[in-house]
């Protein structure tokens, strides 16, 4: 088990519990942030770029996990070129350098958008079939699902290069027991054609913290990538009614009952146990 775990972004919502689930198992937390917020619960707080080595190496003082969270998450308000040299460059960077260190243990945040659905100028983009899974053919043509690609790859590249551990966990919407979940519940609720693109999945933001610490305990070397979300979507239909209703060419590999999330989460339970416990409706 690691006991020094460096966290990349920090101060972001997944950063933040990711920050405070440590505290909770009593694990130390180094922080690398942008800009210091000054409320952080870390023994290390170093405030700079995640694709600067030198910044990386000040902020892996005595890891030996490190959970790298530090991205532009979504294309909506940042120029192509931009998103994909940040994303790539730091995941890159983090990763190099927590291998040049000795670490070898890591978590990087991939995304749903790493299947292109999300950000496809596809007006009406559908998937391969359902339940998704970490081998469907991506249909990415935007800067971020690309740059999720990449991670991915450099991961695999960080695991032969360093005998590193590295799972990628490929995140849906995320949101607390707040304003932001149940608002998108609710928008999606009236408008379910919004969450079509997202198959209308969702993890709560201590889920996916979980998630990121229990992936350092996956022995390497190697890399992996998974998908993780809730086993019910946010909205209160039958998904096989959604599933014919907004991707009618899309074949069904097996039933999906009631709320039934057309995500296949089983190998990250197979991977490292896990299985969402916050789930809104509950």
């Amino acid at each position: 088990m690691v006991t020094r775990v460096l966290v990349t972004g920090a101060a972001g919502r997944i950063g933040r519990a990711v920050l405070a689930l440590l505290a909770e198992r009593s694990v130390e937390a180094n922080a690398l942030v942008l800009e210091d917020p000054g409320d952080l619960p870390a023994r290390l707080v170093v405030a700079g770029d995640a694709a600067d080595a030198r910044t990386v190496r000040a902020a892996l003082d005595g890891a030996d996990g490190v959970i790298h969270l530090a991205a532009i998450p979504t294309p909506e308000h940042t120029a192509a070129q931009e998103l994909f040299a940040t994303n790539t460059l730091a995941t890159f960077t983090v990763l190099e350098e927590a291998g040049a260190a000795g670490v070898r243990h890591a978590a990087v945040a991939s995304s749903w958008g790493v299947t292109g659905l999300p950000w496809t100028a596809d007006p009406s983009p559908h998937p391969a079939y359902v339940p998704v899974d970490e081998a469907m053919e991506p249909q990415v043509a935007d800067a971020y699902g690309l740059s999720k690609q990449v991670d991915e790859l450099t991961a695999a590249t960080m695991a032969r290069r360093h005998g590193m551990s590295v799972v990628c966990l490929r995140y849906p919407f995320i949101g607390g027991f707040d304003e932001r979940l149940r608002a998108h519940a609710a928008r999606l609720t009236a408008q379910p054609a919004l969450g079509a693109r997202d198959l209308w999945t969702y993890l709560e933001v201590r889920d996916a913290a979980r998630a990121a610490l229990m992936a350092l305990g996956v022995p390497g070397p190697g890399a992996h990538a998974v998908h993780v979300c809730a086993p019910r979507t946010l909205v209160p239909f039958p998904t096989e009614e959604l599933l014919r209703r907004y991707h009618p060419t899309t074949p069904l590999r097996r039933p999906l009952p009631g709320r039934t999330a057309p995500v296949d989460t089983a190998a990250a339970a197979r991977l490292f146990g896990f299985s969402a416990q916050y789930l809104l409706d509950d």
